[in-house]
Order: structure tokens, then sequence, then C-alpha cells
């Protein structure tokens, strides 16, 4: 994401058909995706934990939307910071702009009500849920929309532009599948769900990818890059596979052991919020569509150390404002008669 995003606002536009700029772009489109899917997992992780509560089907119901509303308020805290920092050269209409945060936010609100069901039950229906919107994608596309307003429009039609809730939301139904199938998981069961986790993926990117290469398609005007079922079975297949190796590295390391890549995961919305501000904001403006690609590595590489020690720092923040707060031991003693 953060190469991704570097390379998109530094890089010279005569240079962005070239191989590095499009590498770059491919795997910036990643994250997204990866991002959308662990929200679901942990959107289902609040359910069963709400269930094993024994909360109601309601309460249940209300705290997934609670969810949904802190998702909403971060998405809209960031649109305002980002137009106060930039109001002379933003339009106020920017605080409305669709983007991730707000796609996620819509996406629980809709998908809250699986919280009436048991955890049993929402792998079977979140898993329907997502294979209905990626296939419904093209159809979404091709109706029209002419007369809803542009902020409805961008919430639901698939946009380059825009994070849509058609095809994106499909993600976070999968991950609310995936997270229901592991919290009912038995610790000895899970290294034998993790192969089948891997497979399944290589088979589903496969098949879609297969799929996606064929003359036949039963929408009549389809396009792969913006609302292409295949696209979305093939990245939820690379999904699958990076989940498994995921598991496969962490088993391998200690729980002590520091790794950069869980250290960015601690503070992901934060380094997410910051970087954005950094790299598209106006506090490197006169470096923007300026770098060739040897610079533009080296932007890269300064904002992941950056923010690897932003995040650093926020995990270690009462250890970091020690080290300027005296202690007790260091300050004067008061002696009597003073």
């Amino acid at each position: 994401m953060l190469q991704g995003h570097v390379f998109h606002s530094f890089i010279r536009n005569d240079l962005r058909n070239g191989g590095p700029y499009m590498t770059s772009q491919f795997l910036g489109g990643m994250p997204p995706a990866v991002f959308l899917f662990l929200l679901g997992v942990t959107f289902a992780f609040l359910m069963d934990s709400q269930q094993k509560k024994g909360a109601a089907a309601g309460g249940r119901w209300l705290a997934a939307i609670k969810r949904s509303g802190y998702l909403f308020a971060a998405a809209f805290a960031f649109r305002i910071q980002l137009w106060a920092f930039s109001f002379d050269k933003s339009s106020w209409r920017d605080i409305f702009r669709v983007d991730i945060l707000n796609c996620m936010g819509f996406a629980l609100l809709v998908f809250s009500a699986m919280a009436v069901f048991r955890t049993q039950e929402r792998i079977r229906l979140c898993a329907i849920l997502g294979v209905a919107v990626a296939a419904a994608s093209p159809i979404v596309s091709s109706l029209d929309w002419s007369g809803a307003p542009a902020l409805v429009r961008n919430y639901i039609i698939p946009d380059h532009n825009f994070f849509g809730f058609f095809p994106w939301a499909a993600f976070v139904a999968f991950g609310m599948s995936a997270g229901s199938i592991l919290r009912l998981l038995k610790p000895d069961e899970v290294p034998s769900a993790m192969q089948w986790l891997a497979w399944s993926g290589v088979t589903v990117a496969f098949t879609a990818w297969t799929m996606s290469n064929t003359s036949l398609s039963i929408y009549a005007n389809s396009d792969f890059w913006l609302n292409g079922p295949s696209l979305i079975f093939i990245k939820l297949g690379a999904i699958m596979i990076l989940i498994a190796f995921a598991w496969l590295w962490n088993i391998r390391a200690s729980a002590q052991d520091w790794s950069w890549v869980r250290q960015f995961g601690l503070t992901s919305l934060l380094v997410y919020w910051v970087h954005i501000e950094l790299v598209y904001g106006r506090w490197f403006g006169m470096l923007k569509e300026q770098l060739t690609v040897g610079e533009t590595v080296f932007a890269v590489a300064v904002t992941m150390a950056s923010m690897l020690v932003l995040s650093v720092l926020r995990t270690n923040w009462p250890q970091v404002r020690g080290w300027f707060t005296p202690s007790a031991a260091t300050l004067p003693r008061r002696v009597s008669g003073d």
C-alpha cells in the first residue's frame, strides 16, 4: 500500500506506462481487498463473541451497527482533516468522497443483519452474500443511475475513483465467512484447515483466471478491472493463500519476537491516515509527479521507515513519554525549613 501510493503520487507522468510503475500499482491494488477481508474476519469475531456472551439477536445486531458507526466516524474525521489541511485547494465536497473507510462502514452497516444468525449459519450465508455481490457488480454497473444523487452512486456503483459497495463489499462478506470458520475450529484442527485454505485459494484463483481468459460470459457488458467477478475471485484466492502463509510464518516465530509486519498491523489505521496526508497532502507538493524510478524507490524506503518509526512510537508511547518526564527519584527533594 505504501509503495503503491508513493509511486502514484511522485513518479513522473512519462514513466507511468513502464514496468516499475505498473508492477507497483498491481501490488498496491491488493491491500484494499486484504483490509476488507480482514475487516470481515474481525466482524465475524465480534458477532461470535457477542453470541458466546449470551447477547440476544437484537443486542448482537446493535453491537454490529456500533462497529459500523465507528468506521463511519473515522472515515469522515479522516476526510475532514485532509480537507482542513488543504482547504484552499480542495472543495468541501471532498469531505464526502467515498474512500475505503467509507466503504468499510457502509459494508458493515449492510451486513450487520448477519448478527442475528448463529456462527455456523454465517459461514454459508456470508459466502453466498460474497458471491452475490461479486456476481451482481456488472449488472449494477449496467443499470441507469442517472436519477440517483451522486453520493448514492459513489457508495453503490463500481467506479475507478471510489470504493463502491459493488464489488468491494464482496471481500467483507467472504471475510465474515472465513472468520466464522476460524471461530469454530479447535486448535488441533487449524493446521489442516490452513492447508485446505491454501489449496482452495490456488483453485479459486486459477479457475477465475481461466474463466477471465475465455470468450464465454453471461454478462452483456463487463469490465474486468472495474466490475469483473473474475478479478474478485482471483484476489480472493490470493488472499486465501496469503493467510495460510501468514499463519505458517507466525507459528514459526515466537510471539515475543519483534516483527515489522506485525508492528504495522498493530497501528494500521494510524499509518494509513498519516501516510495519506504526507503522500497526497501539500507537505511534499514540489515532488509530485517529478521523480524518476530510482528517486521514487528511495521515497518509498523513506516513507516506510518513517511510518515504522511512527508505529513503534505509538505502541511504546508510555515508555517514550517516560524518557522526557522526570521520575520522582530524579526530582529535587524539598528540605525541611526551605
